[in-house]
């Protein structure tokens, strides 16, 4: 089980999320609205407000979520990071699995 951290406008973010969810690539996507980004962009720092995509899904759905977000994404190089969970309940994780078909 791993935690894909996606950054996207607020505009965009529930988009992203239901493309992800109707093709079961992932079980669940929480969205944070209004966080402020703050990043190095072409040698200046530049500030955004953005959605922070919170996407739990399964490791070898990663390159998939990937493919999907980039297609689908409005920034040319858009933040699709993630790791993996060190722990999380048993009940959850079944739901998981069970959610994407495993």
């Amino acid at each position: 089980m791993i935690v894909i951290l996606i950054t996207a406008p607020n505009n965009a973010a529930k988009s992203i999320a239901r493309a992800l969810l109707d093709k079961r690539l992932c079980a669940c996507v929480n969205i944070v609205d209004s966080v402020t980004s703050l990043f190095l962009w072409q040698n200046k720092i530049d500030t955004e407000k953005e959605s922070l995509l919170i996407v739990k899904t399964a490791d070898s759905l990663f390159e998939r979520v990937e493919k999907e977000v980039l297609a689908i994404h409005p920034y040319d190089l858009p933040e699709i990071i993630s790791f993996k969970l060190n722990k999380a309940s048993k009940p959850y994780q079944d739901w998981l699995n069970k959610e994407l078909g495993f």
